[in-house]
């Protein structure tokens, strides 16, 4: 993020201010996310994959003009995914344009422990069967039991590895073959589960969370001091340590002065 970035929507001044401190709190006041330094702010660890670099062509009277279209998908791989796609000159800048378009895209997922065949209660699954649609391929998403993994294709298994989700089952139809397609179908899928309400007794049943569940541990500051400092500490210390050059040492005290030679030998000849 930028640190001469100045927000200029409601969602952006509240994020700066300190108002909205988590990306559950950003999408649930309703405001339209169209910064994406917002996302920089309350989701530092994203990472990002690109799925599809295709080139395209449009013929003008000048002559063909070449473009590229790229398919980017970001993710906490904790509960929140973002897929975004864009047209570019370049391959370079376009693949930055389209991870900021993902940002504003991004969507909170709800996961749990919805298979039948497993019963250790963490949301390591989807927690109810899901359908997507984009053009004419239709992908289908089930629970899976802990330790099955994710039985679908490589584009539908990044995006969910990005949302979080360990153990799925996948079934898909129509022309996978089509990058954009397969991925917008299974990023639709996955909204459902942001837009579908579920009661409490669900949510106790089917271990349903929302969002991350990851403890983040923010880590130590650790304030470096400059070679100057350091030398002068060293120099106070052996100070402390050791004795002034200028200072004299202590003398051992004197004995305390006994009786006089002569007053001894007057005593002895008395007694």
């Amino acid at each position: 993020m930028s640190s001469d970035w100045t927000p200029k929507t409601r969602l952006g001044k509240l994020v700066v201010d300190g108002k909205v401190t988590t990306m559950s709190e950003a999408l649930s006041t309703g405001l339209p996310l169209r910064e994406p330094q917002i996302v920089d702010i309350l989701l530092p660890e994203l990472a990002d994959e690109v799925l599809d670099v295709n080139m395209v062509q449009r013929m003008t009277d000048s002559g063909r003009r070449v473009k590229f279209a790229i398919t980017v998908v970001v993710g906490n791989q904790d509960g929140f995914v973002g897929l975004g796609r864009l047209k570019s000159k370049e391959v370079g800048p376009g693949i930055r344009a389209a991870i900021d378009v993902a940002k504003l895209n991004i969507i909170e997922v709800k996961r749990g422990c919805g298979s039948w065949e497993c019963g250790c209660l963490t949301p390591h699954s989807l927690p109810f069967d899901l359908e997507g649609h984009s053009g004419s391929v239709v992908v289908k998403l089930k629970p899976a039991p802990r330790g099955t993994g994710l039985a679908i294709g490589d584009i539908a298994k990044s995006v969910l590895k990005m949302a979080g989700i360990e153990d799925a089952w996948g079934f898909t139809k129509g022309h996978t073959k089509t990058t954009i397609n397969y991925s917008v179908a299974t990023f639709e899928a996955l909204r459902l589960t942001s837009q579908m309400r579920v009661t409490e007794e669900q949510k106790e049943r089917l271990k349903i969370v929302s969002g991350p569940v990851r403890i983040q541990v923010a880590p130590p500051i650790v304030v470096e001091e400059s070679a100057e400092e350091g030398e002068g500490k060293e120099k106070a210390e052996a100070s402390e340590v050791a004795p002034a050059a200028d200072e004299e040492p202590e003398a051992d005290p004197e004995p305390a002065p006994g009786p006089a030679p002569e007053a001894a030998e007057q005593k002895k000849e008395g007694e």
